[in-house]
């Protein structure tokens, strides 16, 4: 839904435009988005394969097999990740009023396991699992929103705000529980963050103030962090996310792109359909 690739070729063909972004934080950090053409691609109901890396649901949970070089320094970045399912959600909330733009948190509480090769780095810890999905560029849907996902022993609370092009705003307070409910709950009033780098706007839900942890993810239209907030009486450290779409829009902004999500050409070898355990 980034590529500039498939905003330039008027938005067809997305089997044309498909990518695996890598991310690895902290240090040693890496970062992959290549982006790859359909003689490329290779799925099934339940395997979705890019070039070398893959991506294989066995209904308990992902594997994740990673074969990629980072942008835009060359370096490798290889290994494997599997993701298990704690919670498993089949709602999905319509963003806006018009049915064109979803997001399901397939998994709000799930155990991540990883194991890298290139960079040698290997860790376990508490994942998260959503998906977005759409009938139009998202540019044309919202003109931006704030997300934010903490894990809080048992449960995850999420917060979701998007202000809608079409006008409106969207907010969303979710509470997942261990044992697969799903509530609504109050949303606590807005809070600012300190701007980015690229003076983007952070805001997120807080009964009290928020503290910046640390910025992740630092684009001229999108930012991600790390955020400690209050949640329902308790300090919450989560993962938050900006993103503006008016900045998005501009040509200049998505000239930029192909920088850190570079375009293979011709296909690339494949290594099969996922791992099976």
């Amino acid at each position: 839904m980034f590529s500039p690739y498939y905003a330039w070729d008027g938005r067809r063909a997305p089997e044309e435009h498909c990518a695996i972004n890598v991310a690895l934080y902290g240090s040693p950090a890496r970062w992959a988005m290549t982006e790859r053409g359909a003689d490329a691609l290779a799925r099934t109901a339940d395997t979705f394969a890019v070039g070398p890396s893959a991506l294989r649901w066995d209904g308990n949970g992902l594997d994740i097999d990673i074969n990629e070089v980072c942008a835009p320094w060359p370096r490798r970045l290889v290994g494997h990740v599997r993701l298990d399912i704690e919670t498993l959600n089949t709602r999905a909330f319509e963003l806006e009023s018009v049915g064109r733009h979803f997001w399901r948190p397939i998994a709000p509480l799930a155990r991540v396991s990883v194991a890298m090769s290139q960079p040698d780095v290997k860790w376990r810890g508490h994942a998260y699992f959503d998906t977005n999905r759409g009938a139009e560029p998202l540019e044309t849907g919202f003109k931006e929103w704030h997300w934010s996902r903490a894990r809080l022993h048992d449960r995850a609370r999420v917060f979701y705000d998007a202000e809608k092009r079409r006008g409106g705003h969207t907010a969303l307070s979710l509470e997942f529980d261990a044992k697969g409910g799903l509530f609504e709950r109050p949303a606590p009033d807005f809070v600012s963050l300190p701007q980015s780098a690229w003076r983007l706007p952070r805001v997120t839900r807080s009964a009290k103030s928020a503290r910046l942890i640390a910025t992740l993810e630092d684009a001229p239209f999108y930012s991600r962090s790390q955020i400690a907030h209050d949640i329902d009486g308790e300090e919450a450290v989560s993962v938050h996310e900006s993103l503006d779409l008016d900045r998005f829009a501009k040509p200049v902004v998505k000239a930029m792109l192909p920088f850190r999500m570079p375009r293979a050409k011709g296909p690339a070898p494949k290594i099969g359909l996922g791992r099976k355990k």
